[in-house]
């Protein structure tokens, strides 16, 4: 009973912040507005006062609104006053590699230095993380499996971790079993097996454009050629394109992130990926889907990945807990369709199986129900973190700024003046102890130098909001 009151209760406050929230959107309520007192709002709404607190709370906690000593509330930020849009890329359709490797390990060997803003990394701080229930988890996962966990898994991997997939599945209109997955290192290592099942040596892979600099690597160092698509920041890769693509070249898989792409963020039309698919499997062209980020939706339900259109076990579905649980538990999964078996021989030669406890712990706090809390709580805290890193980004940084409009996630990426490069800007950066993604480790072309991603999952601090003044500090000195 006391669960159904706290839960009418949030639906109250979310509601009452709601209502405020559009009023500032459509310009009702405009920056510098004094909004009305916690009691005048209460009897307004007839709702508490600790209600109506919590829905100021949420909103100075997104950006929108502060709180003036002694004066009241006042609305502080207008989510429309975007910095300007970026434009769908262009890169050539001829692969031309780039070496960057140098600048990918610079960037990524800080990862264990103290004391930096890590703005670079695209994953979760651990302050948004349930740990002490992940504990709980791993513990109870300890007691119960034989050996306290020592003894291999399945191939296939963990049946429970399956199962509780497969179900989590249902709310995309998934029709998956346990049967139909197999459990991986990571999405990346996911992502590798089904390179290797379906491409060979001299093969020609198409991607989105800028991609997650991983799978590119990955790619070359199996010898395969990259086709780099133009990629809109705001619904991905066009289906046109990629026929265009067909036409001209002799390419053996298509890989996406179709939700909340890694690094621009964007979240791909159910129109598009059906059509996609449909063009796809039409030629017999495998498509890998990396659906990482499809949980962290800031909308009112998770969107579609293209395997929800999947008819002909074309797609290759893939996703993990790293950038909503635990990414050092390393624990992913993959829905091959109809090329499980050369998955599982894959895993089979170069792993043996995934690791026991991990895979068990994650099962243990999927199959409480506390994922599903938790996600709710990370959406809220990162969908604020995004607006407070556009309000930032608009009052620090250099007109003429453009910048994503992530709907999920918690990536943004910037395009700069042309004249400055990111990766002399990390360097600066980092010199007050600031990390940043540079651009051009996103492609194998000589492109995106003025370019930048940027991470906001973390918890917003004065410390990170001094970071991105002093980052766009930095950018107007540059220019």
């Amino acid at each position: 009973m006391k669960k159904n009151v706290k839960g009418r209760e949030e639906h109250i406050y979310l509601h009452v912040a709601g209502n405020i929230e559009q009023q500032i959107m459509d310009n009702v309520l405009t920056i510098g507005d004094k909004l009305p007192s916690v009691r005048v709002l209460s009897k307004q709404h007839g709702v508490s006062i600790s209600t109506t607190l919590q829905a100021y709370y949420h909103l100075e906690g997104k950006g929108l609104i502060e709180s003036r000593p002694q004066s009241g509330y006042y609305v502080r930020f207008n989510p429309s006053r975007f910095p300007d849009r970026l434009e769908k890329s262009n890169p050539p359709l001829t692969a031309k590699n780039k070496n960057v490797e140098a600048i990918i390990s610079e960037v990524y060997d800080d990862f264990v230095m103290p004391g930096i803003v890590r703005f670079s990394l695209s994953v979760p701080a651990p302050e948004i993380l349930p740990l002490a229930k992940l504990n709980k988890s791993m513990v109870q996962a300890m007691k119960g499996l034989p050996g306290g966990g020592t003894a291999y898994e399945h191939v296939q991997g963990n049946n429970v971790l399956r199962t509780q997939v497969a179900r989590w599945t249902r709310q995309w209109n998934g029709d998956l079993t346990a049967d139909d997955l197999v459990t991986t290192a990571g999405c990346m290592n996911a992502i590798s097996y089904c390179l290797m099942a379906i491409t060979k040596p001299g093969d020609t892979i198409a991607v989105e454009s800028p991609v997650y600099f991983g799978m590119l690597r990955f790619a070359q160092s199996i010898g395969l050629k990259v086709i780099e698509l133009p990629t809109d920041p705001e619904t991905g890769v066009d289906p046109d394109d990629v026929k265009k693509a067909l036409q001209k070249h002799n390419i053996k898989a298509v890989f996406f992130v179709s939700n909340f792409s890694n690094p621009l963020g964007y979240c791909m039309p159910d129109e598009q990926k059906e059509a996609m698919v449909k063009l796809l499997s039409k030629h017999g062209i495998p498509l890998i889907e990396d659906d990482l980020y499809g949980d962290v939706f800031f909308g009112k339900q998770r969107p579609r990945p293209c395997k929800s259109f999947d008819e002909e076990g074309n797609v290759l579905w893939c996703s993990s807990i790293s950038k909503t649980l635990a990414p050092g538990y390393r624990v992913g999964w993959v829905a091959p369709g109809k090329y499980l078996e050369k998955i599982k021989r894959l895993k089979l030669y170069h792993s043996i199986t995934s690791a026991t406890t991990q895979q068990a712990a994650i099962a243990n706090f999927l199959s409480t129900g506390r994922y599903e809390h938790h996600l709710r709580k990370m959406r809220q805290t990162l969908h604020a973190n995004s607006l407070q890193f556009i309000r930032a980004i608009g009052e620090y940084f250099p007109e003429g700024v453009k910048m994503s409009n992530p709907k999920g996630g918690f990536i943004l990426w910037m395009e700069l003046d042309k004249n400055i490069d990111t990766y002399h800007l990390y360097q600066e950066a980092m010199l007050h102890k600031i990390s940043i993604a540079p651009g051009s480790m996103f492609t194998l072309q000589d492109r995106y130098r003025n370019c930048m991603r940027l991470s906001y999952g973390m918890q917003w601090t004065p410390q990170v909001d001094r970071a991105l003044k002093k980052l766009g500090g930095l950018v107007k000195e540059m220019m």
